[in-house]
């Protein structure tokens, strides 16, 4: 189980967008990177095709896992994350900051 999933709104720790949130648009594990709605935009210039313009466009660019945390669902700042089993034998990712479990 991963500690940081696709859809998770995350926290910027280090780089040029340190401080800044976004979501979790996707993870790459074998690279350890993720890319973060908003965040490490990148310009790059783009060939005219069939299905897309040309010219030059703003996209994300994969962000290292290590440079980004969790943000806590109570406050909104940086958290780890830790792993429990429930009750029921689900195992279920949560906040070390506040001890609130994580949905997802």
């Amino acid at each position: 189980m991963q500690k940081i999933r696709k859809g998770d709104k995350v926290v910027v720790l280090s780089g040029k967008d340190k401080g800044r949130s976004g979501e979790v648009v996707s993870v790459q594990p074998k690279e350890d990177t993720a890319l973060v709605r908003g965040v490490n935009m990148i310009r790059r210039h783009q060939k005219q095709s069939q299905s897309q313009e040309g010219g030059i466009i703003t996209k994300e660019a994969p962000i290292h896992l290590s440079n980004i945390a969790l943000a806590d669902p109570k406050d909104g700042k940086p958290t780890r994350v830790g792993f429990k089993f429930e009750k029921d034998g689900k195992k279920v990712r949560f906040a070390k900051r506040s001890g609130v479990t994580i949905n997802g």
